[in-house]
């Protein structure tokens, strides 16, 4: 987050495996060092470009109509809020415009999203193993081929700024 580049005019959607209670001040740890406003996400909260949007802990969220939607819908893969989710409604807003990104972590959420991304025309990333904590999310999404790149976490914001730059 800290090397986006000044000026980025679209929104950022951020799903972290959180309990209740540490998202917001995850976001506000992600604000002091990024050139967007991070926030954590409330239910009814408009999308706007040039910020980002934490999900709260135990809530799944989604975007329809420019706006964020919370649940506490079932769990996903033992999960909520679920990255899946996220991806799913997203593909469905911002269709061939959207670009997702799968990082560290255990499981295999967000395989599923980033699927009806590429199926939407959207663009796809994903950590390598080098650079992964763990690479079980990761590893997932590039097993079941739905990872247009993969990428190092140093040079992802030279990928993603790469890809923005094509899709103005």
């Amino acid at each position: 987050m800290k090397n986006l580049p000044e000026g980025i005019n679209v929104p950022i959607f951020i799903v972290q495996h959180m309990p209740k209670g540490f998202t917001a001040s995850f976001a506000q740890r992600m604000d002091a060092v990024s050139p967007v406003k991070v926030t954590e996400a409330y239910d009814g909260m408009p999308v706007e470009g040039g910020k980002a949007y934490v999900a709260p802990g135990d809530y799944h969220m989604t975007v329809k109509n420019r706006r964020i939607q919370l649940s506490q819908a079932d769990k996903i893969h033992g999960v909520r809020p679920a990255v899946d989710h996220l991806f799913s409604s997203a593909a469905e807003s911002y269709g061939s415009r959207l670009i997702g990104v799968v990082l560290t972590g255990m499981g295999k959420d967000g395989t599923e999203g980033l699927k009806k991304i590429k199926t939407n025309g959207g663009y796809t990333f994903a950590q390598d193993k080098e650079s992964s904590l763990v690479f079980g999310m990761p590893g997932n999404a590039i097993q079941n081929k739905v990872i247009d790149e993969v990428v190092n976490l140093e040079e992802l914001t030279d990928a993603l700024n790469q890809v923005l730059g094509g899709r103005k």
